[in-house]
């Protein structure tokens, strides 16, 4: 195959889950449906956290961050695929290839050393009660994430620089739904030596450290909550902590299935699938698993619910249609026998 330079490719084609023209509608559907149950989910978590100041804490700073990530995640790949199946085109430009290999492993870092913090915060909770609050300052959470997100950066910017240097053959179709860093590798021409040492180093260092870090916190929680001596303090710290287990295990989970059946099978397809596991899955089944398992959030959730069903109530009022009536009301709701409103009118 003849090969080219980064300057002499135009784009790439991305060939999906399926080239069949009857799956397309059906594909359209299913990820329309998948991407907006995954932002809207999220979005009812970060506005639950931010309006109820019960959970201004450590751990829903970071929960609200991670449903951030997992929104910023989803937009980063399922757009663009709705857009090609949309317009029945399935070319993306070299630089928008790049742009989405880069964002990709951005908040695919961002999620993963989050989940770092948030168990290093349960950590602190469980095995450091009575220095919590001093260790879990405001302070501390604004610079993990700041470190997150600049690490996570770095990465991303280095990966797709490191894909400039490359040049790539004819052939430049994508078995995948989106631009994925290890397929655009797998299609330059020149020497990819680098790039594979640097892929497999960076994901060593900066999955496996902040991994570790999560097994190693679990492992001191479960020895101090077993060494609680009630059976109620046990069963209210292994609750608290059961639904980010469900989040790490969904995604690490996945993450580990797409290396596992890539390296197990030579088939795209399946490849492609895997990846959907650990790219759009995962963010969209979030809040589902805090929302049904925490209760602090179920709460946050009902207390937000109410308040947009009854913060506005249009009363008909005999005035003269050529005035300009302004009306601000606010009201009291008991959340434990709602509908019950009290309202405080002022014109």
């Amino acid at each position: 195959m003849k090969p080219e330079n980064q300057s002499g490719v135009s784009g790439f084609l991305l060939l999906g889950l399926s080239e069949d023209p009857d799956l397309q509608p059906l594909l359209f559907g299913l990820f329309l449906s998948m991407y907006l149950v995954t932002v809207l989910g999220n979005l009812l978590i970060i506005l639950a956290v931010s309006s109820d100041s019960h959970l201004h804490t450590p751990m829903y700073f970071f929960l609200s961050n991670l449903s951030l990530t997992d929104i910023s995640f989803s937009t980063s790949t399922v757009p663009r695929m709705l857009v090609n199946i949309q317009r029945q085109s399935k070319i993306i430009s070299y630089a928008g290839c790049l742009t989405q290999v880069c964002f990709v492993l951005i908040f695919a870092g961002m999620e993963n050393f989050l989940l770092a913090a948030m168990a290093y915060d349960r950590y602190v909770a469980i095995c450091h009660p009575l220095r919590y609050t001093a260790i879990m300052n405001p302070c501390l959470c604004v610079l993990l994430i700041l470190l997150s997100l600049t690490i996570s950066m770095a990465d991303g910017l280095l990966h797709s620089l490191m894909v400039l240097r490359l040049s790539f053959c004819t052939d430049l179709e994508i078995p995948h739904f989106f631009c994925e860093l290890d397929q655009v590798i797998k299609l330059a021409c020149s020497d990819t030596l680098i790039n594979n040492i640097l892929v497999y180093v960076v994901t060593s260092v900066l999955g496996g450290v902040p991994l570790l870090g999560i097994i190693y916190s679990y492992i001191k929680i479960v020895s101090s909550i077993l060494r609680m001596p009630s059976s109620g303090g046990k069963h209210k710290a292994f609750s608290t902590c059961g639904s980010y287990l469900s989040v790490v295990s969904l995604f690490y989970g996945t993450a580990f299935g797409v290396y596992i059946s890539s390296a197990v099978t030579d088939s795209t397809r399946k490849s492609a699938v895997a990846s959907l596991m650990y790219t759009v899955v995962p963010q969209m089944l979030n809040p589902f698993i805090y929302s049904l398992r925490n209760r602090d959030m179920k709460e946050a959730l009902r207390k937000l619910i109410y308040s947009t069903l009854y913060f506005y109530e249009i009363n008909v009022l005999d005035f003269p249609m050529n005035d300009l009536i302004i009306i601000q009301c606010t009201h009291e709701i008991n959340y434990q026998t709602a509908p019950v409103k009290m309202y405080n009118c002022v014109l």
